[in-house]
Parts: structure tokens; sequence; C-alpha cells
């Protein structure tokens, strides 16, 4: 059970009781300042990621991220262990509380787990601290011996006099090192001094999850736990007409009835009771602002958008110009459905609003906007409200929002009780905010020896940052456009095209369609990078050129995406002839400054059936931490990439969504994986982002080998039988 009340400050200084060394980074556009916090015991310091050394010689970490099953919080144990020269088996880690201080130094300072900015935000400032405390420690010996610290070395744990071999533990000296002045650039350790970053390091948070002991948000228990459902509206902007309250709370155990911005919720001493409640309702709902809006309309809206006057992302060259004076010309169309989040855990939360203060518990991606929602809600001051981030059964992006944060500080703050707000997989699928459905229409010019010159690219969407209270401006989406254009001066930290085109530009029409959209694993970069890296094979082979040799020749500076493309080429079947009815398909990408190509081989039956039986990924993204980590990264990037493109896509009817369950959104089956290979290429690059890139190559790879096995060309996904079949035919 956990506790109930529990004040930030108590929460720090519990979590990191300040009794030994105690080392706080504080992130700045000017970089990582480090602070001796030693003795302060937490209460006047908002601290950054803060570790301390304790007397007990144990090394205690606040995590300040989600972890969601991406093995964020065992790599940043490893970073600091190992600046630290720290023994593992010393190493506590718990997750932070929601602070301003906590806030990731490359996403604006806001506390968030997005854009796989976990360790890429934290990776230097980590290792500056472990460095810090391993030169204090080393010092603290030192003056103990009356020896100069050159003749002391730290080694896993403890510090050793070179010359004589005793030893201190770091739990023997800690008292006496924080007394030192921390230094402010402190000697990193070089590569092959590395103890635990770039080797295999077992998961912390799998003992826990393997023997039940892991909370997730569904666990939390508080005393008098009551639990709310919501009656959602079956179509968009349909709002309740009439409902029977009386009949719900006469249903045994409900406690109380009211509507709440996201629908009108039920809450109840126990879940059955609740279902039965909301079931009692009756509610009857207005038609929506969109009735007649279905599947079928929104793919016919959003190709009919691309004849409409675009907003301007970026112009290079004459592209007008080039266009006319091609050799040679090749347009397409594509279009990508909305597919939902369908986290393994549904979306919940709990929260135990009181008059004097209020706890929240549960699995949130943003800690910070949890934070501020909470406190406006309750009109709580902020240090009145802890949030209490639990493991995440998943997240993708969806948990980043707080509309099931919202239905559960409504309802406890009415009923005066610890509420948990509970969707069901219908509600949590009906009621997502979706990747977005898009539609690319590209043209491109040749050279007379085949080279690509030219290349015009609009698409059309809904808009994504418009749902997060940040309408676009000027009609422009920059979520929509990353993996095409980043607005961002200098080296891109998200994505823009890595091709070399002379004559360049992209246009965006944004839809006031009301699907409400956000971001889903990758954003809009596995979605943009379907379009690009498929008709990139389109143009080779009007080319007459090898796709492989064909990128390669826009790529000429690019050397970091030769690299994974020339990696994944080697080894892979690149090159090598398949069976009748077999295709192999390549694609690359860039996102989240990291850099990956990946082959897939597929087989296709006479109906139109696809088969994957193999994808090999090459990823480089700058220093490895933990590469079995990284692998089990784009394994799982892979896996879920291939089910969006050959089975999911939300369906949607009467204006609202018709997709309910796994019965009717169609998911991969574990029978339908198929091998998969990572080669990770060393790089000394600034380090990239790991969880997202992966998803990215997949679905033009598949769709790409499904051209050279039958030579139909499917320009939308999912890759169904009976759309492939028809491709077949035509």
């Amino acid at each position: 059970m956990m506790n109930k009340k529990i004040s930030r400050r108590k929460f720090l200084k519990s979590s990191l009781a300040a009794t030994g060394l105690t080392i706080v980074a504080y992130v700045t556009p000017f970089g990582t300042r480090l602070v001796n916090a030693s003795g302060t015991e937490g209460a006047s310091l908002k601290p950054s990621p803060l570790f301390e050394v304790t007397p007990d010689n144990k090394v205690k970490f606040l995590f300040p991220n989600s972890e969601m099953g991406q093995g964020s919080m065992t790599g940043h144990t490893m970073i600091l262990a190992d600046e630290l020269e720290a023994d593992w088996d010393q190493m506590e880690v718990k997750h932070a509380p929601a602070a301003k201080a906590f806030g990731n130094p490359i996403m604006g300072g806001t506390q968030i787990t997005v854009a796989s900015a976990a360790t890429r935000g934290w990776y230097a400032p980590l290792r500056k601290m472990g460095a810090a405390g391993r030169t204090m420690l080393v010092e603290a010996a030192a003056k103990k011996w009356n020896v100069p610290a050159s003749q002391c070395k730290a080694i896993k744990g403890t510090v050793v006099n070179l010359k004589n071999g005793s030893k201190f533990t770091y739990g023997q000296l800690c008292l006496d090192a924080a007394k030192l002045e921390i230094p402010e650039d402190p000697v990193l350790k070089k590569e092959s001094e590395f103890r635990y970053m770039g080797k295999y390091m077992p998961r912390l948070d799998i003992p826990e999850k393997v023997s039940g002991k892991a909370v997730f948000g569904y666990d939390v228990e508080l005393p008098d736990l009551h639990y709310a459902v919501l009656a959602r509206p079956p179509a968009y902007g349909a709002k309740h007409q009439s409902f029977d309250a009386a009949a719900a709370m006469a249903v045994k155990d409900v406690a109380k009835v009211l509507p709440t911005p996201n629908g009108i919720a039920v809450c109840a001493k126990t879940f059955e009771a609740a279902v039965k409640g909301r079931d009692a309702l009756k509610v009857k709902w207005g038609p929506g602002s969109h009735p007649d809006m279905n599947t079928a309309s929104i793919e016919k809206r959003l190709i009919a958008d691309l004849d409409k006057p675009g907003a301007n992302a970026v112009t290079r060259g004459d592209v007008k110009q080039s266009l006319s004076q091609a050799y040679s010309k090749y347009e397409a169309t594509y279009y990508i459905p909305c597919v939902a989040h369908a986290t393994m855990e549904p979306m919940n939360f709990t929260a135990d609003v009181r008059k004097d203060g209020c706890d929240v518990y549960g699995p949130t991606q943003g800690q910070t906007l949890t934070h501020g929602v909470a406190s406006k809600i309750t009109g709580l001051p902020m240090d009145k409200v802890n949030v209490h981030t639990t493991y995440l059964g998943c997240g993708l992006g969806r948990r980043a929002m707080p509309d099931f944060v919202i239905d559960a500080l409504i309802s406890s703050k009415a009923l005066g009780k610890p509420v948990k707000a509970v969707w069901t997989r219908e509600e949590d699928i009906q009621h997502d905010f979706f990747r977005s459905a898009m539609a690319h229409r590209i043209q491109a010019g040749l050279d007379n020896q085949g080279r690509l010159i030219t290349w015009d690219h609009k698409l059309s969407s809904f808009s994504l940052s418009k749902y997060a209270g940040a309408p676009p401006k000027d009609g422009l989406d920059w979520y929509c456009l990353w993996g095409l254009w980043d607005k961002r001066p200098g080296p891109p930290i998200f994505s823009r095209m890595t091709y070399e085109i002379p004559n360049f530009s992209v246009n965006l029409v944004l839809s006031d369609l009301p699907v409400p959209v956000r971001p889903w694993r990758s954003v809009q970069n596995a979605v943009n990078a379907f379009a690009t890296e498929c008709f990139m094979d389109e143009l080779a082979h009007k080319a007459g050129k090898d796709p492989f040799t064909f990128r390669l020749e826009s790529l000429k500076d690019n050397m970091r995406a030769q690299r994974v493309l020339e990696s994944v080429a080697l080894n892979s079947n690149w090159g090598k002839s398949m069976p009748k009815g077999r295709g192999i398909g390549i694609a690359q990408h860039h996102c989240f400054g990291t850099y990956i190509a990946q082959v897939a081989e597929v087989s296709v039956g006479k109906d139109g059936t696809v088969r994957v039986h193999r994808v090999d990924c090459a990823v480089d993204c700058g220093p490895a931490v933990n590469p079995d980590q990284i692998a089990a990264q784009i394994e799982g990037a892979v896996t879920l990439a291939l089910s969006t493109t050959l089975k999911e896509e939300v369906e949607f009817e009467n204006g609202g969504v018709k997709s309910a369950n796994f019965d009717d959104y169609n998911i991969l089956r574990i029978s339908e994986t198929p091998e998969i290979n990572v080669y990770i290429v060393e790089s000394n690059e600034p380090i990239g982002g790991i969880g997202e890139p992966g998803v990215t190559p997949v679905a033009p790879a598949i769709a790409n080998a499904v051209f050279n096995a039958t030579g139909a060309r499917v320009r939308r996904i999912p890759l169904t039988p009976e759309r492939v079949l028809a491709a077949m035919k035509a």
C-alpha cells in the first residue's frame, strides 16, 4: 500500500536524506553547474537529478524520467555509477517527484519523457555529476592518508592507496567528502575506462516486474479508495441531452454522479459498481459536429486537401523551373490512416484531493503538466501537490496527455475521497489521441544521368499541436513535418530530410476535421518516412538504379546516413537473388539525433498476404550506453511498426470511432514476428535517442520489398491482403 499523505519536502528528505555526500546538478543554458548540497537535507533546494553517497555505503539516485519499458532507469544509473566508479550493488534508485529542477535540459526544462530525450538530455549532466563525486571521494581519501590524490584510485565503490593497498569504502569517506569544494569541471573517464557503459547490464526494473512487485497505475491502493468511470460521447462534438443520475445512484455502492469536461463520471466503492452505475445512466447524446464522417470520407478529404494551397515550410532552389526542365519527372500519392496508441495498460490515474493538499499517483510521461493540472483543478499551490510516478505499462506518447489525470482529479475533489479513474480497453481506443492520418503528394525530377535534382512535397494532416493547446501559426504544425523539415537552425535536433536535393520544397495543408491527434512513437517521422522512402524506391527504379546505390548518390556529404545504409546492406541479404514470391526492400531515416537503416525480407502469397521473414537494422545513435537495451528497443520498435504496417487502422463511422477492442482493431500476433537483427554502428557523434527511430524505416522497407517480390506498388498502409492483391492485379 502506498503512503497517501506525503509532502515533497518529506519525499525528498526520505528519498535522499542528505546525511552524506550529496551532489545537485543545475542545468542552465550555459552548461551544467554542480552544487554540493551536503547537510541541507534537501529542504531549501530544488534539485536536478540528485544522488547521495551515504555512510551505509549506498548511492541513492532520483531518476527524473518515466520508466515505460524503454530502460532509461537502468541507463541513467549506468551513466552515473560508471563516472562515480560505484559498485553496481551500491546503487538504489527511485522515481523523482515532480519539480521544475528535474526538467529535461533539452526539453525546455520540462519534466517529461518524450522525443527519445531521456538519455539524450541527461547523458552529459549525469556524467559530470558522477565524475565530480568520484573526484571528491578520492580527495577525501588522500587527505585521510595524507598522500597526494594521484596516489589514490577509485575502484568499485572504494578508494585504494596505490602504494600500500589500503582502502576506504565510499561510505567511510562520504562525510569527509561532503565538506570539500565541488569541482566544476571534473575529469571524465575515457571510453577505455568505462566499467558499465557500452556493456550489457541487467535491467533494474525486471526483477520487480517478474516477481509481480512492480507498482503500475492499476496497482495503486489507498485507504477508502473509490473508482470512477465515465460515460463518454460516441461522436466528436456530441453533448449529452439527458441522463438518469437517480438510476445510477440507486446502484449499490455508487457514491457520486457528476458531469465533467470529458463526459459524465460515476464514482463508486468498486469498479464493478461504477460500471453498473454508468450503464444505468442511459445517456442520450446529440449527433455531434460531423455525423457523416467515416473512414472513407476522412481519406477522401485528406487526399482532396492536397489540391488546396498549402503553407510553405521550406523552399530551396527553384523547384518549379527545375521540374519543368527535368529530364524525367515522376509523381505519386500516398495515404497513411490513423492508428491508436493501444498501450498494454489502458489509461488510469489515482488522485487524493484534500483541503490541505493533493497526491496523485499513476503512469504519466509528463510530470510537469500533471503537476500544473492538479494545482489548477484543486486550487492548491504547487508545493501542496505531490506527483508519484508509477511504472508505465507502455506510453508511446499517449501518457504525456493529461485527460485521464483530469478524470481522477475532478472525481476526487467532488467526492472528497481518493479516486482511481479507470478506462476500459474500448474507451482507451475510442477516445485516444491518435497518430494523425496523412496524405502525401510528391513530385520529383531527375537529370539525364538519373540523379535526383528536384523534390516538391505537399502533405495534408490533422494538427497535433492544436490538441496541446498551442494552435499552429501560419498554417504550419511542425510536429506534422518532422522527418521532412525542422524549423530549428543549424544541426536539427529532431529531423530533416537527409538527402541533399538542390531544389526542394515542403508545403502543408491542415484539415479542420475534429479527429484528435497527438504524438505517437516517433511523432510523424514514421508517417513521413513511409512516403519519402517509398518514393525514393520508385525513383530508383525509374532511374534504372539499385535502390541502395540511388540513395547513396543523394547522401554525398552525410556520412552517418551512408554508414548505416552500408552496414545494413552488408549484414543483410541485400543484392542476393530471391526466390519467386519473395522480395527485399531497403529504407533509412534520421530523427532524434539517430540515424537508422533497415532491410526487410518478405514473401507475398497468391492471396496478397504479406509475411515478413527478416528485418535487419543498422543504427548510429552515438555512444551506446547499454547495447543490449538498444537492441531491445529496436526490436520492440520494429514489432510495433510491423503491426501498423500490416494490420492497424482506426475505423470511423457516424462522426466518431467505430473500432473498440482487439477483435476489430487488429494487431500483430507473436507468431507473425520475424527474425530481427540489430547492428550498432560505432560512433563518436553526440548521443541520440533510441526509443522512437526504430519505428521509422519499417513500413517503407516492407512496402519496397513487396514491390521487389511482386512488381506491385502499394501506396497505402496497412498492407492488407485485399489491398496488396488489388495492386498485384492492377
